[in-house]
Order: C-alpha cells, then sequence, then structure tokens
C-alpha cells in the first residue's frame, strides 16, 4: 500500500472529528502536493454524501479534485477516471444509487464508503503515475 493510501485510511478511522469521503480521499493527494490538509478538509466538507444529497460520490468528487491538484484534469483524463470507476460498479456514480445497491447485498455502509475511498485513492494515484505527475 502507498503513504497516499495509508493516509486515506488514517483519515477513515477517526471518529471525532469525522472525515468524509471526500475529504479521505483529497488529504493525502493534498499534503503531497504541499497544500494545508486544513484548507483540503474545508475545500471538501460539502462533497461528501453526494454532495449532502446523494449525487456524485464523494469519494470521486474528491478524486477529481485530487487530479485537478496534478493538472490532470483533461476531458481524456476524466473520462479515464470516470470509466474505470463505473466499470466497477454497474455504471453507477451517485452516492444514493451506489449505497442503495449496496444494501441489497447486504452490505454495512461505513465498510463499503470506506471502500470507495480507498478505490478512487487507488485509481487518482495509478492515473497520476501513468501521467508522471507523482
Amino acid at each position: 500500500m502507498s503513504k497516499l493510501f495509508d493516509k486515506s485510511a488514517e483519515l477513515r478511522a477517526i471518529e471525532i472529528p469525522h472525515y468524509n469521503c471526500a475529504q479521505s480521499v483529497l488529504i493525502p493527494f493534498a499534503i503531497e502536493a504541499g497544500i494545508d490538509p486544513e484548507t483540503a478538509r474545508r475545500i471538501a466538507a460539502n462533497f461528501g454524501g453526494g454532495m449532502k444529497r446523494g449525487s456524485v460520490c464523494g469519494a470521486v468528487t474528491g478524486g477529481l479534485m485530487a487530479l485537478g491538484l496534478f493538472e490532470a484534469d483533461d476531458a481524456q483524463t476524466v473520462e479515464a477516471y470516470h470509466e474505470r470507476f463505473l466499470s466497477k460498479h454497474s455504471g453507477c456514480l451517485n452516492c444514493s444509487e451506489l449505497l442503495q445497491i449496496n444494501e441489497e447485498s447486504g452490505g454495512a455502509k461505513k465498510p463499503f464508503c470506506d471502500g470507495l475511498v480507498f478505490e478512487c485513492v487507488s485509481l487518482v494515484e495509478e492515473i497520476l503515475k501513468e501521467k508522471g505527475r507523482i
């Protein structure tokens, strides 16, 4: 496991303050980019829980923010990121749909969301390594 993954896992294990899925993806990359983690926490505060309304998964949006930090924001890169995620999740990006599928299969929410966070950290890291950005 990478230091980015390890930092993300550390954040997800903290109960107070709670780090949402977007924060848990963004903060390790922010630290890598030399950005204060508290600033990254505040930036991603409203993106957890699908922008607090069940929309696009916070782990996914946190990953998009992380890609942007390293100027990996061209349409092809963003599309590749989305496609890699979608291919593993029945074509779903929305928090509410992902949680519903998980619930229907008998999964618990916290481990499922943790898994999405770790998956998005790994995807971003993979893409950034492919592009020579980290």
